[in-house]
């Protein structure tokens, strides 16, 4: 999901609490692999605490980046439904703590709250939407505009944005020198600045008419 994912679906914020309820944690290290691409989806994930990115890896070897996840946030949820093998892997970021949720408590949740599977799938849509969106940016968008939407899709912390160069780079199908010079362009510009915990973004009308041309 995005930066702003229940404001953009109209969501509550805690719409998904109730997985997490009196339920325990699996607490991750920054590295860990949470599933991994063309396994078995037994459940899917509430993210409590933390970052976790999603990726596809080739047979070679190459890994393109789909999304990062931030606080709030479900993920794995679609292999899990449609109960074929997963078409991605996901991997802690950061220090985490995520929630299991199997068919059992989804169950469980959705009969106490029938709203919960409306919610669902508004968020399944999403996820749909965000593919589609990936599969564009790499097929028509050039990179200035591709980094500029994938940067004001991930969770921001008071304005920063905690990626690396080389995350951008996996995630916009672009090599890290390229990056390094679009986010100069940008900084120069005085849309966003850099460091070394990731990206500030001071101008987010800036990056958002750049997407838009």
């Amino acid at each position: 999901m995005s930066g702003q994912p229940f404001h953009e679906l109209g969501l509550p914020e805690h719409i998904w609490r109730p997985f997490a309820e009196n339920r325990s944690v699996v607490r991750c290290s920054p590295g860990y692999l949470i599933y991994l691409q063309d396994t078995e989806a037994t459940c899917f994930y509430y993210l409590k605490k933390g970052r976790v990115k999603s990726f596809i890896q080739s047979a070679g070897g190459d890994e393109r980046v789909l999304h990062v996840y931030g606080t709030g946030s479900l993920f794995g949820e679609a292999s899990f439904f449609d109960e074929l093998p997963r078409v991605s892997s996901a991997v802690a970021l950061t220090p985490c703590e995520i929630v299991p949720i199997d068919r059992e408590l989804v169950c469980d949740e959705i009969a106490k709250d029938p709203a919960l599977a409306l919610a669902m799938l508004k968020y399944l849509a999403r996820t749909v939407r965000l593919l589609s969106d990936h599969v564009d940016d790499m097929a028509f968008r050039p990179v200035p505009c591709r980094v500029a939407r994938h940067l004001l899709s991930l969770p921001t912390h008071s304005g920063l944005v905690p990626c690396t160069q080389e995350e951008i780079a996996a995630a916009v199908s672009a090599n890290r020198v390229t990056v390094s010079r679009v986010l100069r362009e940008f900084a120069g510009k005085g849309w966003l600045s850099t460091g070394y915990r990731g990206v500030k973004i001071l101008d987010r009308s800036a990056l958002e008419r750049l997407c838009q041309e």
